[in-house]
């Protein structure tokens, strides 16, 4: 994974306005199904972890999940929002970012 470019990625998504960042934002984005891919940073607790892996059994949605190798900070740095979890709300971003973790 070359995180400078995930983390760029996330920046771009961010200023197209793809993503929803922070807990609440987040889960209205799964819940609804807006989400493409959900995303949480290495340090963010395993109790949100949790919370959110039973919403998409819950409401029966298959988004793809993953717990990079980026910490709260870097995604603070790169998307000027301080947030453990992050969901990518267009297709096209989540699969670049998504060959990007190949």
């Amino acid at each position: 994974m070359d995180k400078n470019k995930v983390l760029s990625m996330l920046g771009l998504a961010r200023r197209a306005g793809k993503l929803s960042m922070g807990h609440d934002m987040a889960l209205k984005a799964v819940c609804e199904k807006k989400a493409s891919m959900l995303i949480f940073a290495n340090d963010s607790s395993e109790r949100l972890q949790r919370e959110f892996k039973v919403a998409l059994e819950k409401n029966k949605i298959d988004t793809p999940l993953f717990v990079l190798d980026i910490s709260i900070d870097e995604i603070h740095f790169s998307c000027g929002y301080k947030a453990g979890v992050i969901t990518v709300n267009d297709d096209n971003f989540s699969k670049k970012i998504i060959s990007l973790l190949d």
